[in-house]
């Protein structure tokens, strides 16, 4: 009687990770990928609102240093450059006064103040597109309603069941998610709650147990919320919620630090972020390739409406600053001198850049501590 061959487990391993470093390799290609479709629709959202209201652009590139690909169309010379770390839209008469009728300094200062905001708002509809992106395979979303209490729950002695949060400290409450920030960035167990009950609005103090880990005292969530059912109408009310709530963590992350609610250690550059982006698709990989490409694209989302945030505030060098100047040039009615314009903003980026090397320094002392 003929024997049946038993599989070489060898073989099988061997397989299973040739098939795991093809799958990390291709989180890892769709990631950078990704990364550009932020630059390149920041980037754009420059070139197309700056081509609409006239405006000569003699360069629109991707990434940073040498050209390797390059092409003139019309009076655009359109490049792609050696390392995808940035880009940008250079624009005649940006940084200094041309003569040129179709020059930026030359075009009115409500034309030339869509042309600065244009990248970030498209960097916001980016994460809300891949927001929904990562919410259409959901069966249902988390509301912001008490649906049942864990055993012996503190918080129901002043939650009730069918409450629906909607502040937690004066923080706004949207979605789920801001309700884990909210009670994540708490500086205390006991906290001030409005809520929605029976129609009305009301305020209580709430007190939740609280957990050990990693030598600091966590609260710990102890009820449950009720679901939202995916279709259409919700998917399209959560994304847009989801999208606000994202942009709001940024700004009071942002504000947090500056008020020294978060330490420096918390801030993540450009290795900070791979990093995460790693841990985030290695996570998610160990289930299956589309968790992993889930949690890739969540991360993305992220970085998009950090990204789309941190360029509007009110920094030299930044979208925001350089909209600062243009509101100042509205209320006098008269432009500031493009070099002393231009000084300030090279300021700014060296600021920048300096605090970029220490962050990054930060990031580095980090992984390898």
């Amino acid at each position: 009687m003929k024997q049946t061959e038993k599989p070489d487990k060898k073989s099988c391993v061997s397989d299973d990770k040739e098939m795991i470093l093809i799958e990390t390799a291709l989180l890892i290609i769709i990631g950078i990928l990704i990364f550009e479709l932020i630059i390149f629709l920041h980037e754009f959202g420059h070139f197309i609102t700056a081509k609409k209201c006239g405006v000569k652009v003699n360069e629109f590139a991707l990434g940073m240093g040498p050209k390797i690909i390059k092409f003139q169309k019309g009076e655009t010379l359109y490049s792609l450059r050696l390392f995808p770390i940035g880009g940008f839209c250079a624009m005649e008469g940006e940084d200094e006064d041309s003569s040129d009728q179709r020059a930026f300094s030359n075009k009115p200062v409500w034309q030339r103040m869509i042309i600065v905001v244009a990248g970030a708002v498209m960097n916001i509809i980016l994460g809300f597109v891949l927001m929904m992106i990562t919410l259409i395979p959901n069966q249902y979303f988390a509301s912001t309603t008490v649906s049942v209490f864990s055993e012996n729950a503190p918080s129901s002695q002043s939650l009730k069941v069918g409450d629906e949060i909607k502040k937690v400290n004066g923080y706004g409450i949207l979605t789920s998610t801001d309700l884990s920030f909210a009670l994540a960035t708490a500086q205390s167990n006991e906290m001030t709650m409005t809520v929605l009950r029976n129609g009305k609005l009301k305020d209580i103090d709430v007190q939740f147990g609280t957990v050990e880990k990693d030598g600091k005292e966590i609260i710990q969530l102890d009820f449950k919320v009720d679901p939202i059912e995916n279709n259409f109408g919700t998917l399209i009310s959560q994304t847009f919620k989801s999208t606000v709530s994202m942009v709001k963590m940024v700004w009071a992350s942002l504000f947090g630090l500056i008020t020294g609610q978060f330490g420096f250690n918390e801030v993540a550059g450009p290795i900070g972020m791979t990093s995460a982006i790693s841990q985030a698709a290695a996570s998610g990989l160990a289930v299956s390739f589309w968790d992993g490409l889930s949690n890739l694209i969540y991360v993305m989302t992220i970085i998009t409406v950090n990204l789309g945030v941190v360029n509007l505030l009110p920094l030299p060098a930044l979208d925001g600053g350089r909209f600062v100047f243009l509101i100042i040039e509205a209320i006098r009615r008269k432009r500031i001198k493009p070099e002393i314009e231009a000084y300030i903003h090279a300021a700014g980026m060296a600021l920048l850049l300096i605090f970029m090397v220490i962050v990054s320094v930060n990031d580095v002392i980090r992984l390898v501590a």
